[in-house]
């Protein structure tokens, strides 16, 4: 036997020596997701790709703007449905957590209950751009030639850290671009749109998405999908292990707060005042991921539902107006939500790479051996599958 190949084979025991699960070796060299390291946040089925897009007709597009020494931001769009969302609006809602931030569009959602344009995610100073970019947009759509009013709906986080932010680098095209490059199926993550330059918890952070597979209502079991724009958090804890007290010496804790905006979309068909509950109940899978959430922290959820839509022309508001989910019916949606919002939040840290940008500032990626390390040590590796147990 040559030397090589004996080498191969010893390397393979050591491999299997170790115990390591595939995931949990695959991650020592590159990114992955929390369930491929073996973290399962909560007791529910996550849908078949574990992303809001398990909802059936959402779509989500990207892009990003990483250019020379200091540019590092994007832009990112959540599309309820494909057709003309002002002409075939979705019931929605939005649910403030803390207010220091800039989401346009929420007043007259609160008031009607519904959305009536792609959602857009982008920076702070760049919120101006967006709206006037989405108000073009929907100017622009066909059926839509008679529009003298419409609710651009942008949310926001502050990537100033990585970004040069005042710049202000994001333009129409862009938002353009977002919306045109949405799709149905596999949504990237981490430094990527509206997350190439945020940060949460001292590293690297961005987008993230996960879902959830509910108990059966009336005989029917229905998905809630979560995006987040993750930009927030100065201590991380992960399924309730203090991660950034275990790397207390080598952890670098910044000093700034920073924000969410997390989206959701369920195909149960929900009032907008259930909608808002729903919303409400992401906050506490966020919760379980920080120790607080402090004075300057901007936070926001959206949700929707793509169960039916409202018209925008006609007598009466709904045609076929389904049989909505009673109150007594909601706990198995607020599960849901809040573990699909902490997944999120987790993927979006997982799956970004370090990132080096404006002034030199550089936010490093989480090291994925030491989450596999730190998780191990308390035994919550591979919950799921040691405990043989699923609603």
């Amino acid at each position: 036997m040559t030397n090589k190949w004996s080498f191969i084979i010893v390397v393979m025991v050591v491999i299997g020596g170790l115990g390591l699960a595939d995931a949990d070796a695959q991650s020592l060299a590159g990114r992955a997701r929390a369930q491929e390291l073996g973290v399962h946040v909560g007791m529910m089925t996550p849908g078949p790709l574990n992303m809001i897009t398990d909802v059936p007709g959402v779509k989500v597009g990207h892009v990003t703007r990483f250019e020379g020494d200091n540019i590092r931001t994007g832009v990112t769009a959540i599309l309820p449905h494909g057709g003309n969302l002002f002409r075939d609006k979705v019931p929605g809602a939005i649910y403030n957590f803390n207010s220091f931030g800039k989401m346009a569009g929420s007043l007259q959602v609160e008031e009607l209950g519904n959305i009536e344009t792609p959602i857009v995610l982008t920076n702070t100073l760049n919120v101006g751009t967006a709206v006037e970019a989405l108000v073009a947009y929907m100017l622009g759509l066909e059926g839509n030639e008679n529009l003298r009013s419409v609710n651009a709906l942008v949310g926001e986080t502050n990537d100033g850290y990585l970004n040069d932010i005042r710049g202000q680098h994001i333009t129409a095209a862009d938002v353009f671009a977002a919306i045109d490059n949405a799709r149905t199926g596999p949504v990237d993550e981490g430094s990527v749109g509206a997350g190439t330059g945020t940060t949460s918890f001292g590293y690297k952070a961005g987008i993230g998405t996960a879902s959830r597979i509910s108990m059966p209502i009336g005989g029917q079991t229905y998905t809630v999908g979560v995006l987040v724009q993750a930009n927030f958090g100065r201590f991380l804890y992960i399924n309730g292990v203090p991660f950034t007290r275990e790397i207390a010496e080598e952890a670098f804790v910044r000093d700034d707060d920073g924000s969410a905006m997390v989206i959701i979309a369920t195909d149960a068909p929900l009032s907008d005042r259930n909608l808002e509950r729903l919303a409400k109940r992401s906050f506490m899978g966020m919760g379980r991921t920080t120790g607080f959430m402090s004075n300057s922290s901007g936070d926001f959820a959206i949700a929707f539902s793509t169960a039916y839509t409202i018209p925008n022309a006609g007598i009466r508001q709904v045609d076929n107006m389904p049989a909505f989910i009673s109150n007594n019916e909601m706990n198995t949606l607020f599960q849901a939500v809040e573990e699909a919002t902490q997944e999120a939040i987790y993927n979006a840290l997982f799956m970004a790479e370090t990132v080096t940008g404006d002034r030199g500032n550089t936010s490093e990626a989480i090291p994925l051996d030491k989450v596999i390390e730190i998780m191990k040590k308390y035994n919550m590796l591979h919950l799921n599958d040691r405990l043989k147990w699923r609603p």
